[in-house]
């Protein structure tokens, strides 16, 4: 995956539409964030985000009213908008579009994007509607400052993310056709749902219609603003080969190029500071481990996590469980375990009970009701996870020596238990485990090398097939261990995770740690960041033959 540049053509303005610009969801907001230094070190401030204004104060925007002020200034009514950055590396600017107010024009919307595009919203339900509406309105927004800049002259990308943005893409073709469009899929509606209603995908994915699995599994509408978005863009794009493979199946669509996810080592402590991070995070593990089981904790204890959206078999969080069950009854090593799943759920509030022995640093020796949750739920009874934990005979008793703790809250610094960023707990930790079965690309694992955190994946994974192109994937030593898994091998998978786990609780960090950072470097956006720079070449060749045909 290396590509020979020449001088390619790059925009003169680059706009990047997401749900998840300054709105931390899942994996696309680790894309952008991660990205947005690079991008703005190359365009400056002729390169800006656009994302929802959800009217929730994002602790990661900084509203500044200056921004664009002559824009700003003099806005219909109908556009709405706050301008200011992104609080990440490269700081750059954003606008943030309010849309509820557009909800009127819903209909009239859809009907537009039928006639034009064959765009089927009939059976629209659940978040549909109001990912519409936003990306509706950050397209009126992006056209009207192209207006106003007078950017005709310019050589203007506008990318969109996701099928929550297609509406935004579609609206742009139709009425600013001098701009060139953009649209990456982050993963098929299709494959996903395939994927997360227990249906075999791999084996069968040829087999399978796209429209007619998705009427099947009730994404119609989805599927339909999916595909007929990938058709009309000028260039699409998806993040690996196992989700292009998708795109042909299931949206008649081959993406235009891969862009794969790279990382920026910004976020990432080194020397002295890396070290002093990764005790503080360790004590701030065991101490909430200790608290709620009533248990002392020993210091070399060997600490693993799995993490990401709660998608209970397509991220491998039953097999997570398994894995940890299965290392009770194994020989072969000495040190305590803790497992961590990080994973959001219907979290009801953080546990006072647990939050008065950490504020308090009271060491009972008794464990806490429920001892394996760190949070309370909503849904605690009905919870997948917990459910497992439990049914796999977890106790979290002293004298066990693997305990499981859920957390099943996002991890961003206010959670009210540990109170830390997600990065600043990923530091301490000895190892994680993504034990994939549907995953287009795979952030947490990169984010886990980069921290020189050894990790195991799947090759059902996209950043998993790509470490298979750098290294063999079969030895942990070299900062990952690369799985096989299909449709049939659920235990053999969890007894290949184990043999890896015992193999790295034996060795020596030093050297592991080494090899994660060096092939960490590997996947950096300073490298990755091309095949966007190819992807962006290839919407104005096409944006520009297009305008040519018109003429």
């Amino acid at each position: 995956m290396r590509l020979n540049l020449n001088v390619m053509t790059t925009p003169d303005y680059l706009f990047e539409c997401s749900w998840e610009v300054c709105n931390k969801v899942g994996g696309i907001y680790t894309v952008l964030s991660s990205k947005a230094l690079t991008l703005h070190d190359k365009f400056n401030d002729n390169m800006l985000f656009t994302g929802p204004d959800l009217d929730n104060d994002p602790p990661d925007f900084e509203e500044d009213k200056s921004l664009f002020k002559e824009w700003t200034s003099y806005l219909p009514d109908r556009i709405r908008v706050k301008t200011g950055r992104w609080k990440i590396p490269g700081n750059p600017p954003v606008i943030l579009v309010t849309f509820n107010h557009l909800y009127v024009e819903k209909n009239a919307l859809y009907y537009d994007m039928w006639e034009h595009f064959g765009v089927d919203s009939y059976a629209a339900y659940g978040n549909y509607d109001e990912s519409c509406i936003f990306a509706y309105s950050a397209g009126l927004a992006i056209e009207d400052f192209y207006r106003f800049y007078k950017l005709e002259n310019k050589k203007v990308a506008i990318h969109f993310n996701e099928w929550t943005l297609g509406m935004g893409a579609l609206y742009i073709r139709k009425n600013v056709p001098q701009m060139a469009t953009l649209f990456t899929t982050h993963a098929t509606t299709t494959g996903r749902s395939i994927a997360s209603n227990n249906k075999p995908l791999y084996g069968k994915a040829a087999d399978y219609n796209g429209d007619k699995m998705a009427a099947e599994l009730g994404v119609q509408a989805k599927h339909s603003l999916e595909k007929q978005t990938a058709k009309y863009v000028d260039c699409f794009t998806t993040v690996s080969d196992i989700t292009s493979f998708e795109c042909k199946q299931f949206l008649g669509k081959q993406p235009d190029i891969v862009t794969p996810n790279g990382f920026e080592n910004g976020f990432v402590p080194t020397g002295k500071e890396y070290e002093k991070k990764r005790v503080k995070a360790r004590k701030t593990l065991l101490n909430v481990v200790e608290k709620l089981t009533g248990s002392k904790i020993g210091n070399d204890a060997f600490l693993i996590a799995t993490s990401g959206r709660y998608e209970y078999r397509n991220k491998g969080l039953d097999v997570f469980i398994e894995v940890m069950n299965s290392l009770r009854k194994t020989c072969g090593y000495y040190r305590e375990i803790v497992a961590y799943i990080m994973v959001p759920g219907w979290v009801y509030a953080a546990r006072a009970d647990l939050k008065y022995l950490l504020e308090n640093d009271d060491d009972s020796e008794s464990p806490l009701q429920t001892p394996i949750l760190t949070h309370w739920l909503n849904n605690e009874n009905d919870d997948r996870i917990v459910n497992y934990i439990r049914q796999s005979g977890f106790t979290n008793a002293p004298d066990e020596k693997v305990k499981i703790i859920f957390v099943p809250c996002y991890i961003d610094g206010q959670d009210g238990i540990f109170n830390k960023s997600y990065y600043d707990l990923l530091v301490g930790m000895d190892a994680t485990v993504f034990a994939s079965y549907y995953e287009p690309w795979g952030y947490t694992p990169l984010e886990s090398i980069s921290f020189g955190i050894p990790t195991i994946t799947t090759q059902l994974a996209g950043f998993g097939a790509w470490c298979k192109s750098e290294v063999s994937g079969d030895d942990i030593t070299e900062g990952v261990a690369v799985v096989n898994r299909n449709e049939d091998n659920y235990f053999e998978v969890v007894n290949e995770i184990n043999k890896q786990i015992i193999k790295l609780i034996n060795l020596n960090m030093t050297e592991v740690r080494e090899n994660c950072l060096s092939l960490a470097e590997k996947a950096r956006w300073k490298h990755f960041i091309n095949y966007y720079y190819k992807a962006y070449e290839i919407a104005f060749e096409r944006q520009e033959s297009r305008n040519q045909e018109k003429i």
